[in-house]
């Protein structure tokens, strides 16, 4: 069953009318030649979606980001890339399974993968925890970049998750430590590293594999130190003030943009990504390609030092003096 979202309900209304045209007017020859309204109502359709989603708050582009319908890592593995061979186990004892990575070819090229994974049906989200990893996923994915170090291979990551999951299991198991490493590792690897927020950027969960040399973020998707309503129940103690919540956060792609946390915002298709994943991926794909050639090219003594100086002028302050 299709989700549908507030803001949504007059789209799907005038699609639903468009369909219902579209299919008397094959059924019965009766109804005449309305071809001609039928493309009125299309045009119509489009200036709609259009004026919608280029409006969007905070808080509506949350509720797009956590579709259920929209593309996740896999989903673009399949569509972006080709032979793709995942890699399990983080060599410690723990598989990691809300985070899938391994070795496909881009373009022809061999390249290393790691993405969050949600889960489609119900039995995944909970095998995959909500794309909320255990220690075992983080220490997973370093792993396997420390493999594409190895084998001199360009790093993609996709990140989509709520954030780290934060259950007394995790804790014990060494959840902070496992993010504070990647964080440290990951900066110092000898090969070029593209990060794209494709859905949820959760706090440290997100930036465990969010470290690289060029952040893109998909046109809908958040990125964001708190979820809007832990944001909310933190300061106002008001579950209900989530949109107050996101839009203080300033967790949209056009914020982060503005505030040069991110290289690039990635336009989604009309509509969101939920709605065409092939033309998602398309766009994706481009993205991709350009950035990787130029990212290439960069000789490789050079990577580590423009990435640190790239997370170094990040939040950038003014100190008063008393």
């Amino acid at each position: 069953m299709v989700q549908i979202l507030e803001f949504e309900r007059e789209i799907f209304a005038l699609e639903t009318q468009i369909h219902d045209l579209v299919s008397m007017s094959h059924m019965y020859d009766s109804v005449g030649d309305i071809t001609h309204e039928i493309a009125k109502l299309k045009k119509k359709l489009r200036r709609m979606k259009h004026d919608v989603y280029s409006n969007l708050k905070g808080w509506d582009k949350t509720l797009v980001a956590r579709h259920p319908d929209r593309p996740y890592t896999l989903d673009y593995l399949h569509l972006v890339f080709t032979d793709f061979f995942e890699l399990h186990g983080d060599r410690h004892g723990g598989y990691g399974p809300s985070i899938v990575g391994g070795v496909a070819r881009f373009d022809g090229k061999p390249v290393m993968i790691v993405g969050h994974q949600k889960g489609r049906d119900t039995k995944e989200k909970i095998r995959r925890n909500f794309g909320m990893s255990q220690p075992a996923g983080y220490r997973k994915a370093l792993r396997l970049m420390r493999v594409a170090e190895k084998f001199n291979l360009p790093v993609i990551t996709f990140i989509d998750t709520p954030g780290a999951y934060p259950g007394v299991d995790a804790e014990e198991k060494g959840q902070a430590e496992a993010i504070a490493a990647n964080l440290f590792h990951i900066i110092q690897l000898q090969v070029p590293i593209l990060c794209t927020v494709i859905g949820e950027g959760g706090s440290g969960g997100a930036l465990a594999i969010g470290v690289g040399d060029h952040i893109a973020m998909l046109e809908h998707s958040i990125y964001s130190v708190i979820s809007p309503e832990g944001c909310a129940s933190i300061l106002w103690e008001d579950k209900e003030k989530v949109a107050q919540a996101a839009n203080a956060l300033c967790i949209t792609a056009n914020d982060l943009l503005q505030f040069k946390v991110i290289d690039e915002i990635i336009r989604e298709p009309l509509g969101g990504a939920h709605r065409n994943h092939r033309q998602a991926a398309i766009r994706m794909k481009k993205s991709l390609r350009k950035n990787l050639k130029r990212l290439t090219q960069i000789p490789q003594r050079e990577l580590i030092p423009l990435r640190e100086k790239k997370f170094r002028d990040i939040g950038k302050f003014i100190e008063e003096k008393p």
